[in-house]
């Protein structure tokens, strides 16, 4: 139409690129062939004709949020002769109502993030993916921690639940390994460590929270409770890293380790594969971090406790055992996510794994043979009806034989060869080696033989040295004294 205003139609069509007779008919009609056509109607019956306005609108304004499965099941329990292939159609038709007449949805906010403004923490389950220690299978959870501008990423394996304990011992693991601390902190409001809590304890965790945060420099803020989308920069990255540790498993061939500590050997390698692809951009952001402080914070709860008669003390429904020499005692125990220390004073005298309650109503047990067994010497029977008893063999084959032995001889003898091989396993220090000759007693059907097993671990006279002491004369006594008085 362009060139039709300074060209007659044929020279217009031609220059166009289309016939004159075109030229002329769009010159006389310029309205396009598709648009003269009325729009396409159904070509076959409606089969929600009778039904979509009269029964499921309103049953999509009575219940918005009702799924459209739920619905087409219903229609076929009121009309059984509804041909079940119209379940996409109805589909269709409902998400079309929706799209028109349908409440508003929540809509997602796109944010523009500085560098050095924000960082981000959360926890996520790792039980699907099978890990198992030592063939133990590994009950866990990952502290993840984000920046939200450059995608520094820091993990931490959690062998308790969410907690103050945990946030701020990965928190800070995090700011240490990145040289600098962001201006603003967001956590999921620890909706997880409140569980169960008083009011008194929830505002004491919120107080040590925020002077966490205050220790670093950085501004606490929490996203809403089940809002998971405000804290989406970190829960969006979850499953990206479980992802690769997945496919990290599948390649190492096994989802079995030694330890935990190569567990998170290998947790840490993962994370630094991911950090160097964001190697510049870290390196940007690392500039505008905040500094930080001298010293890093208490990631640890303190409790002052006694130590029973019993050698132990207990914590969070957990029984702990320690060298009797403790008993009557307070210790000062710095609770950690994994690990307990104790303190007697302010003089450390060691560290003990944290155990865990067996269930809401039963206690847990975190019990070391060697802190009892010199007692147990002279009390033997006392193994019988011990409440940890179980608890108090350090590996498998001592709690088979016990239980072999129980069965072959009288209680009394039982439970003085048992203390007999446990002391044993401890004055020689050969507790892995006694294990496997027990389970070959196990597997071959026979009993122990102590006097045989005293001579085995006994010390080989050759490999003693051999020492030679030589006595002074009583004269030289004499003489020194003499030397004195003058």
């Amino acid at each position: 139409m362009k060139l039709r205003q300074t060209n007659p139609v044929p020279v217009a069509a031609a220059k166009a690129g289309f016939s004159t007779a075109t030229g002329y008919r769009i010159a006389s009609d310029p309205v396009l062939p598709s648009h003269r056509k009325a729009p396409r109607g159904r070509r076959r019956p409606d089969p929600l004709e009778s039904i979509f306005e009269s029964e499921i609108v309103p049953m999509l304004k009575a219940a918005p949020g009702l799924r459209a499965v739920a619905i087409f099941e219903e229609m076929r329990r009121r009309h059984p002769d509804l041909d079940f292939g119209v379940r996409r159609t109805m589909e269709r038709r409902i998400r079309a109502w929706r799209a028109v007449h349908g409440p508003e949805q929540e809509v997602i906010f796109r944010q523009t993030h500085e560098p050095g403004r924000m960082g981000l923490s959360d926890f996520t389950d790792m039980r699907s993916l099978k890990v198992t220690i030592a063939g133990a299978p590994l009950d866990h959870l990952l502290y993840h921690f984000r920046l939200v501008w450059s995608g520094f990423e820091h993990a931490h394996v959690i062998l308790g639940g969410e907690s103050y304990v945990a946030l701020a011992e990965g928190l800070q693991n995090a700011l240490w390994m990145l040289g600098g601390a962001p201006g603003e902190h967001r956590s999921d409001s620890l909706s997880a460590a409140f569980r169960n809590l008083d009011a008194d304890a929830r505002a004491d965790l919120t107080t040590r929270y925020d002077a966490l945060c205050e220790h670093y420099g950085m501004t606490p803020t929490r996203n809403n409770r089940g809002i998971a989308h405000e804290n989406g920069s970190v829960e969006s990255s979850h499953g990206h890293l479980k992802a690769a540790v997945e496919d990290a498993l599948a390649m190492r061939g096994s989802t079995d380790f030694e330890d935990i500590a190569a567990y998170r050997r290998f947790i840490d390698e993962i994370v630094a594969r991911k950090n160097r692809r964001s190697a510049a951009r870290i390196d940007t952001e690392r500039a505008t971090l905040k500094p930080l402080p001298d010293r890093r914070t208490s990631d640890y709860e303190e409790h002052i406790l006694p130590v029973t008669s019993s050698s132990t003390f207990v914590l969070r429904k957990v029984f702990y055992t320690v060298p009797s020499r403790l008993i009557g005692h307070r210790l000062r125990v710095r609770l950690y996510d994994d690990r307990l220390d104790l303190f007697l004073g302010g003089s450390y005298l060691m560290t003990r794994p944290r155990g865990r309650p067996k269930s809401a109503t039963e206690h847990g047990y975190v019990v070391d043979y060697r802190h009892v067994i010199h007692s147990l010497r002279r009390k033997p029977m006392a193994l019988l009806q011990l409440t940890y008893r179980d608890q108090l063999f350090p590996r498998e084959a001592y709690r088979l034989m016990f239980e072999r032995l129980l069965e072959a001889m009288s209680e009394r003898d039982a439970c003085r060869k048992m203390v007999e091989l446990l002391s044993m396993a401890h004055e020689r220090a050969c507790e892995a080696e006694l294990a496997d000759l027990l389970a070959q007693d196990l597997d071959e059907g026979r009993l122990p033989d102590i006097a045989a097993l005293r001579t085995r671990f006994s010390p080989d006279p050759a490999a003693l040295p051999e020492v030679v002491v030589e006595l002074g004369p009583l004269t030289d006594y004499d003489a020194l004294l003499l030397g004195e008085a003058a």
